[in-house]
């Protein structure tokens, strides 16, 4: 994964002078152009031995290390990778024992790779690491001709397929309904396990229960022009969940779905957004909450997964640390105010504000919120969901809250000028406000009220708190960690202090079967958390901008995004390479 100029690979090569530095930030850059592996590119341009490389890998990563030249690999093992992702990925299949694959591959540290042949197989997985030239003469050798000629875009003479067959479909029905008691809710009256069901019937529930087991967060069903693909975000990476479908079941799957969604399944031109209510036993539910968008090949559709049972809405859980917490908890227990909570789309903002409001649902309060869409349902608060198409969107439904006695507001977004307005007013007039923007940081946050258009005075004057945050990927822990060997350069640009370089650590996950081989089970939280002290409201009045708001904050005590991820680093929770793929440095 790259970590600013080089990668972690360049740096540990040029920590062990198998490489020079400028060798390796050369073929780096080539590498980012070209789409290729950082190790290929090395090899290709005699920086680097091939042998040396995968024995070095083998050692570093204890991988054991083959000579495939020495195996002799079963025509028919190799089926159960197709042979464009054994070409992208270089990687193959060498032995198969029970429920257990081995595979070889150039880059051990490929982990969507290796979890790709996991869902694939649906086996476990053992990892062994080879040259790139000997796997890829081995594809040659053991797959079969016409689906080398298939996969360089020439005519094949055999009819065989890379995707599923019917047949095929029919395994995987039974496999994936098989011992699930599961019904819809009861408007629709059918099971999800019924036998007598149509078999488009039982794939659908086979990839809505095989996501569930998966601890996805979302399914991407995705048309291409002559197979439909399956893809399930898992901790917030998409991965490949099958081999692809036939194009021709891709109508009657989107048109199930819908029906499910209550959607109309004979209007294909435009986007429609559904929901689906799915009941285990006699309490536990989980709603899928779907969206369709009409591409150049058909219909896609994604479902969010929304499952109340994994909620936890303890303030405690979030991830906070003491000075952060302490600060949320104050901000929010004001009686009037506005606290805002600024990250990407999937960084978590719902569940904090849900916690807050959690924490404040007592009675004799009377809490409203406008959400878009209505998430989870929380027990004693009105809930709205907004409705942009009849009139009812987040300013109108702002205005009815004044209305309605509320004493605590929450709005799902602030899109405009006229929202947040309302929004300002509501804290400014004694009322608990509770919002979200899209901005990169606490900071950006109050330059972006400021450039729609609310006064620097009233900004000043509601807003008392501000939060940022991102979802990083947490190291597994049934896994053995591995020290990261990262070179003092490195660590200088993730933000390390030169006199903690010394006895800086940083860890990665092995990968077991737990986490599929990733050495990555779940997600934490990192926060950036903004109180607005009077020294900010004076730079905000004298028209500060975000660079200025920061270095302020920062000197009262604010811990960015990166130096949270780094305190996360430290003690042991995720790797410096997930520090850099969810912040920017400061």
């Amino acid at each position: 994964m790259a970590t600013g100029t080089v990668s972690t690979l360049g740096a540990l090569l040029v920590q062990n002078k198998l490489a020079e530095e400028k060798q390796v930030k050369e073929a780096f850059e080539i590498s980012k152009k070209e789409g290729k592996r950082l190790g290929s590119v090395l090899v290709r341009m005699g920086f680097v031995n091939e042998d040396t490389l995968a024995a070095f890998l083998s050692k570093e990563y204890k991988f054991p290390l083959i000579d495939l030249s020495q195996y002799k690999i079963d025509t028919e093992l190799v089926k159960k990778i197709p042979i464009e992702r054994a070409k992208r990925n270089i990687l193959i299949p060498i032995t198969m024992e029970g429920d257990s694959l081995r595979i070889a591959i150039a880059d051990p540290t490929n982990n969507p790779a290796i979890e790709d042949v996991k869902f694939i197989t649906r086996m476990k997985v053992g990892v062994h690491v080879a040259t790139e030239s000997a796997i890829m003469k081995a594809i040659e050798q053991y797959y079969p001709k016409s689906e080398q000629l298939k996969a360089a875009g020439a005519p094949a003479k055999s009819t065989e397929k890379t995707s599923l067959d019917m047949s095929e479909i029919d395994k995987l029905i039974k496999k994936t309904t098989s011992n699930i008691s599961v019904v819809e809710q009861k408007e629709d009256k059918i099971s999800l396990n019924d036998a007598s069901a149509a078999p488009i019937i039982q794939l659908v529930n086979g990839i809505l229960m095989n996501a569930i087991d998966a601890r996805a967060s979302d399914i991407h069903i995705e048309p291409w022009e002559k197979e439909l693909h399956v893809r399930y975000r898992i901790d917030g990476v998409l991965r490949e969940a099958f081999p692809p479908f036939p194009e021709r079941i891709k109508n009657p799957l989107v048109s199930r779905i819908k029906i499910m969604s209550r959607l109309d399944i004979s209007e294909r031109r435009i986007p429609q957004d559904g929901r689906i209510k799915i009941k285990f036993g006699e309490s536990s539910e989980i709603d899928f909450r779907v969206s369709t968008l009409p591409l150049q090949f058909g219909e896609k559709v994604v479902m969010r997964i929304l499952d109340k049972s994994n909620l936890n809405l303890d303030l405690s859980v979030l991830g906070f640390d003491d000075t952060q917490l302490n600060d949320f908890v104050e901000a929010i227990e004001k009686p009037y105010g506005m606290v805002l909570v600024t990250g990407p789309t999937g960084s978590g903002k719902t569940t904090t504000l849900y916690s807050g409001l959690s924490h404040l649902n007592k009675e004799g309060v009377n809490i409203m919120t406008a959400e878009d869409p209505v998430e989870y349902n929380l027990s004693r608060i009105n809930q709205v969901q907004v409705k942009a198409e009849v009139g009812l969107t987040f300013e109108a439904a702002l205005r009815s809250f004044l209305r309605q006695d509320p004493d605590i507001i929450l709005v799902g977004e602030i899109r405009d000028k006229e929202t947040a307005e309302i929004g300002v007013k509501a804290a400014l007039t004694g009322h608990l406000v509770l919002s979200t923007l899209h901005t990169n940081d606490a900071p950006a946050t109050i330059t972006r009220l400021l450039n729609i258009g609310i006064d620097p005075f009233l900004v000043s004057s509601a807003v008392i708190l501000v939060i940022a945050q991102r979802l990083a990927r947490r190291i597994c822990t049934k896994c053995e960690k591995i020290e990261q060997k990262l070179p003092p350069q490195v660590l200088l640009k993730a933000g390390v202090a030169p006199e903690d370089i010394a006895d800086f650590k940083s860890y990665v996950g092995k990968g077991c079967e737990a986490c599929n081989n990733t050495g990555y089970k779940g997600r934490l939280a990192l926060h950036e958390v903004m109180p607005m002290r009077n020294d900010l409201k004076e730079i905000i009045l004298n028209g500060g901008t975000a660079e200025s708001i920061k270095r302020v904050a920062v000197g009262l005590g604010m811990r960015t995004l990166r130096q949270s991820g780094l305190n996360r680093v430290k003690q042991g929770l995720t790797s410096i390479d997930e520090v850099f793929r969810s912040t920017f440095g400061d």
